[in-house]
């Protein structure tokens, strides 16, 4: 197995470190989910997290986010740094589109009156305001999570995390989650962190790649690096997952 392990930094030495992992095991069992993650992530980065099924994509996500305790090492936070997570199969609560989204910010703090507006804006920007009354349970896959987008961005993160965001769509809804996808980092400065297995998806959202396997990282490159440069010696993991023999 490939040891060497390629990190770009040169653009992030003016930019502000917001989140970093050092020596992160994640166990279940005797199965090592997560090994020796180190890992600093900038302001502004869209980080795309790569790798076959059970390579530790969604776990990885879930330590950043906090929903996961790790076995060792640390996950820090800059103070201050707001994040949000969208999940892969987002669930739904028997009630109100709009008061879906209310209730998240409510539970931050915010009274009820100004949660219920701004939730409303939030839904605005992903094209449900049409439907703010319906019952969220009924919604389609891609309405669910196009609200579960609209959540997460009612509470104006300054890093978003995405598990997988368009894997269980139609092709019609990955089109228009992507489109929200894409808007929202054309309008924001947020950081971006997702795990995908659409390739064409990371090629057009990711400033930057990291290849997972059995829990490791084995590659941490710029986009264009990840997809243009030959592997084959430098990551051959990655280019083996790159030519489809990783899945």
């Amino acid at each position: 197995m490939n040891s060497q392990i390629e990190t770009h930094l040169p653009t992030h030495k003016k930019k502000e470190l917001q989140l970093q992992l050092q020596g992160v095991d994640v166990q279940f069992g005797p199965h090592l989910a997560l090994q020796q993650i180190d890992l600093n992530v900038y302001a502004g980065e869209r980080v795309a997290f790569v790798g076959a099924n059970g390579s530790g994509k969604s776990t990885l996500l879930r330590v950043i986010h906090g929903v996961l305790p790790v076995s060792s090492g640390q996950v820090d936070w800059q103070p201050g740094v707001q994040q949000a997570m969208v999940f892969q199969r987002p669930h739904m609560l028997r009630i109100s589109v709009v008061n879906f989204v209310a209730l998240a910010l409510w539970l931050r703090g915010v009274p009820w009156h100004a949660a219920k507006a701004q939730a409303l804006l939030a839904l605005q920007q992903v094209d449900l305001q049409d439907i703010a009354n319906r019952n969220a349970k009924t919604l389609s896959g891609g309405q669910q999570q196009r609200l579960a987008f609209a959540r997460a961005l009612a509470a104006h993160p300054q890093c978003m995390l995405l598990d997988e965001p368009t894997s269980s769509l139609d092709p019609h809804a990955k089109r228009e989650v992507e489109r929200i996808m894409e808007h929202w980092i054309a309008d924001n400065a947020t950081t971006l962190l997702f795990s995908s297995h659409n390739l064409g998806q990371v090629k057009r959202l990711a400033t930057r790649v990291i290849y997972l396997e059995n829990g490791r990282i084995l590659a941490d490159l710029p986009t264009e690096q990840f997809f243009q440069q030959p592997l084959e010696k430098s990551h051959p993991e990655a280019h083996l997952f790159l030519r489809g023999e990783r899945v």
